[in-house]
């Protein structure tokens, strides 16, 4: 193996990549993640064995399999060996191998990870120090507060955060966007929240709604959402039905079933589309009808936005959680009122043809999708997928078999362990070596400290 590999593997969750790793695990095959680790350099592997054998207490183990990826000098690895030392009480040595030399110290990443390790260790103060001279990331922040919590030092926190909570506040009222310090006053509250100061914390952020003292529609969300935790239903409806319906008015209708008041949170979104015929509102009405049991109340609620574009079609939020109730999917699909999704039918014909399968009418749905090959997937490997849902592993694997390619022999490796065939799944699955050959993707493109783009898209 060598670090190249390792970043591509990561950067474009290749290898055996980790829901795979996950089914290896699940069928109780630790060895074998193990043996694939070591011989094929299968990075996730890696990581999955590593974690199993902590929660197992084999930190011995854990260092042998981790051992040949720090040996490339690649700093996930290395990072990955000092949680292990970490966890095994080996503080010392987890702190001095990761510890930012001369280079890495001007690197708030660095001084993030290193913080998150000191933290782990009981040296609290020592990662909030860490972190002080770069506390006006917005990132960097949140970080501080996810690493003290339940820490006993929420003051210190607070006295940290206060500065840029207020300077949300000034930038707002001088009309200055300043996104830097956007996140500070839901942290502020977050952290107050934790302490024990709930109240206040509710009287604070409310404040800073009421005179529209804040920059992002996050921080509206964040009152709601604690408005909700502390059971304020009163000021939550009051906020919910004013100007902000659209932001805030599901997390209303949500502590409304939470409190077991299912009728009455149906009865506010139902009135809020009478008024205002908004998708969102479909969207949680038919969600929550769904979540209920009544599909064919969801699909009527949901039935205007089925044909509408993007992010905004309602028939996907209804298909996915139906995908493992193929019955209740097709009833879905075959319903009067549903049309296709957004203009591409494939998109239905996909769907139908995995719930005929699950339902056991394999020929029936091998047919459907013969008809209506999906334009970019190749549709030998739709068949084998129909038979493995239909239950007929042995059909399907000689498919992938005779087909070949890397994706076939990636769907061949699933069906292989299902059969109880997982150290002959791993055999089939391709090398990161073939899988590499076979892609022609253009560099990953250069990423910030924050881990977005440089380059546009963003």
């Amino acid at each position: 193996m060598d670090m190249d590999d390792l970043v591509w593997q990561a950067s474009n969750n290749r290898g055996i990549a980790p829901r795979r790793v996950g089914l290896l695990l699940e069928h109780g095959h630790l060895d074998l993640v193990i043996r694939a680790a070591a011989e094929r350099g299968e990075w996730f592997c890696a990581e999955s064995a590593v974690e199993e054998l902590c929660r197992a207490g084999e930190f011995g183990r854990a260092l042998e399999v981790m051992e040949p990826f720090v040996i490339t000098g690649w700093r996930p690895a290395l990072w990955a060996k000092a949680d292990i030392l970490l966890r095994a009480g080996r503080t010392e040595e987890a702190r001095d191998l990761v510890r930012p030399d001369e280079a890495g110290r001007t690197s708030r990443t660095e001084h993030r990870d290193f913080a998150e390790l000191l933290a782990k260790a009981g040296r609290v103060d020592e990662a909030i120090d860490l972190l002080v001279p770069h506390i006006g990331e917005s990132w960097i922040r949140s970080v501080l507060v996810e690493i003290t919590e339940g820490q006993d030092r929420d003051e210190r926190v607070l006295e940290l955060i206060a500065p840029h909570a207020e300077a949300a506040r000034r930038a707002r009222d001088e009309g200055r966007w300043d996104y830097s310090c956007s996140d500070a006053q839901e942290l502020q509250a977050r952290v107050l929240e934790r302490a024990g100061r709930a109240d206040e914390a509710i009287r604070i952020l409310g404040q800073d709604i009421v005179e529209n003292s804040y920059l992002t529609l996050n921080t509206l969300t964040a009152y709601a959402e604690l408005l909700a935790r502390h059971h304020r239903l009163d000021e939550l409806r009051e906020l919910a039905t004013g100007q902000d319906a659209h932001t805030v008015l599901h997390i209303y209708a949500g502590a409304l079933r939470d409190h077991g008041r299912a009728h009455e949170a149906e009865t506010v979104m139902r009135d809020a589309i009478a008024a205002d015929d908004w998708v969102g509102y479909r969207a949680w009405l038919s969600s929550a009808l769904l979540r209920d049991g009544r599909l064919d109340d969801a699909i009527a609620v949901a039935e205007p936005g089925f044909s509408w574009y993007d992010c905004s079609n309602l028939l996907a939020p209804l298909v996915y959680p139906l995908l493992d109730r193929p019955e209740e999917l097709l009833r879905l699909l075959e319903h009067p009122l549903t049309v296709p999704h957004h203009g591409h039918e494939e998109f239905q014909h996909w769907w139908r043809a995995f719930a005929l399968a699950g339902l056991g009418r394999t020929d029936e749905a091998i047919a459907l999708a013969e008809a209506h090959p999906d334009p970019w997937t190749d549709p030998r490997i739709v068949k084998a997928g129909l038979l493995s849902t239909a239950g007929h592993l042995s059909a399907a694997a000689a498919e992938l078999r005779d087909l070949g390619t890397i994706e076939a022999r990636e769907e061949l490796f699933e069906v292989l362990v299902r059969q109880g065939r997982a150290a002959e799944a791993i055999a089939a699955h391709p090398t990161v070596a073939e899988q590499r050959a076979a892609e022609s993707k253009p560099e990953s493109a250069l990423l910030r400290e924050d881990g977005y783009s440089l380059e546009p898209p963003f």
